[in-house]
């Protein structure tokens, strides 16, 4: 009906203005062309953005010249020492009649110094309680303390730190559920003969930012996602394998041959956070569990124990600060100088004001082997996996002095027997 209108209208309007009828028939066309640019507006914007980028070039080179000063001051800054040329100490690890360990391992970049302290702990207590000498993985360890962690993450809705670190007794709490196995059966490196695991934690990290973000609580699908991160880098963990002629299962070589019976050991600390003479939480982000199972000591008992323990041939994994003006790689040594604090002023209260002020932290842990008196004072071989162990003339290791223990080492993990002296105060709990 509308096409009829449309044509009826058309017919009146050509009666009507009879030149219509011409313009009816032709049509408009278009074209494509070049757009304009104005010579003088194009001229202006070239001068202005070679102005900007003058001016962008000059910014550039202030913050290069800057940059490069401030690199050069934070790199080649000071770092406050004491001067080791008059001190008395150990002439090197010989000197100690230190029990069985293997030599020691490098870390490298990870933060799994928990591991490599307590698994040589082990593996010294594996040979004192068996004879045998097993160099254990470190890494099987360190894949299913992630698994763990990861869902711990997952149970606390992220409120749980997420890191490389741990404690000692994770090694223990790890073995009990997985087993353990020898490292040539799981050395945990993929291309690679150096531990590196910045680009797995960050994967991983990320990972659990995007769960926390989105709430994708589900940890079955976490720890599968997490697993790959882990197979990707370390490998995937045998669930078999070859030890002298026979095929063993993690689990059965950890109850069959390795000897350790973890309710066997013991967790110690000293600090005033917690009453003595009974089990608290040491409390620290590593300890992300959180266990609450280590005895909390008076300072010189605490010290009582580390020496006498390591006179009797004991070996213990011990943790605490590293970060003191006097420890250092360079001179295999760590002790506490006057100009910190004189060696009559350290007690329990000197050390608590440390831990809580932060002073001291729980930054690393180490292979404490064995005690040796050396000019008056008692010194202790530790056996080390961080890189400034690797700085000095005896590689892997350190000479602890007392006072350096006493101030600034935090906790240790040791068998029972090394403190069955105790047995009566721990039980009745004074």
């Amino acid at each position: 009906m509308r096409r009829f209108v449309c044509a009826a209208v058309l017919a009146a309007m050509v009666a009507a203005f009879p030149a219509f009828e011409a313009l009816a028939g032709e049509r408009d066309r278009v074209r494509y062309e070049k757009p304009y640019r104005d010579p003088v507006l194009k001229e202006m914007k070239a001068e202005m953005d070679s102005l900007a980028a003058l001016r962008g070039a000059v910014t550039d080179s202030i913050d290069a010249y800057w940059s490069e000063i401030e690199t050069e001051k934070r790199e080649n800054r000071p770092v406050i020492r004491f001067d080791f040329s008059e001190l008395k100490k150990p002439a090197s690890p010989d000197v100690f009649d230190a029990p069985f360990h293997f030599p020691p391992v490098a870390q490298y970049y990870t933060s799994t110094c928990w591991c490599f302290s307590a698994t040589s702990f082990l593996e010294s207590e594996i040979h004192r309680l068996t004879g045998r000498e097993v160099k254990l993985s470190e890494m099987h360890t360190v894949y299913w303390e992630t698994v763990e962690k990861v869902r711990g993450w997952i149970e606390k809705r992220g409120h749980q730190p997420f890191a490389g670190g741990a404690e000692s007794d994770g090694v223990l709490i790890i073995w009990e559920t997985y087993g353990c196995m020898p490292h040539a059966a799981y050395p945990g490196l993929v291309g690679t003969d150096r531990h590196n695991h910045s680009e797995m934690n960050a994967e991983i990290r990320d990972y659990l930012d995007m769960i926390r973000d989105k709430g994708h609580w589900d940890e079955e699908t976490a720890v599968a996602h997490v697993r790959t991160i882990l197979d990707r880098h370390l490998g995937a963990p045998p669930e078999s394998f070859e030890w002298e002629g026979e095929s063993w299962t993690p689990a059965r070589f950890f109850h069959e041959v390795t000897g350790i019976v973890p309710g066997d050991y013991v967790g110690v600390m000293s600090t005033l956070s917690a009453p003595f003479w009974r089990q608290a939480r040491f409390d620290v982000p590593d300890n992300w569990r959180p266990t609450d199972t280590y005895w909390n000591l008076p300072l010189d008992e605490f010290m009582n124990v580390i020496k006498g323990a390591a006179r009797k041939g004991y070996t213990m994994s011990i943790g605490g600060d590293v970060s003191e003006p006097g420890y250092y790689g360079f001179e295999d040594a760590a002790i506490v100088p006057s100009f910190d604090i004189p060696g009559d002023y350290i007690d329990q209260d000197s050390r608590e004001f440390r831990i809580r002020s932060g002073v001291t932290g729980d930054d690393h842990g180490v292979h404490l082997l064995a005690w040796k008196r050396v000019g008056g004072r008692d010194w202790f071989l530790i056996k080390d996996s961080a890189r400034s162990s690797r700085h000095g003339e005896f590689e892997g290791y350190y000479f602890y002095r007392d006072d350096y223990i006493k101030l600034k080492m935090l906790t240790i993990m040791v068998h029972k027997d090394a403190i069955a002296h105790l047995a009566a105060k721990l039980e009745s709990g004074d």
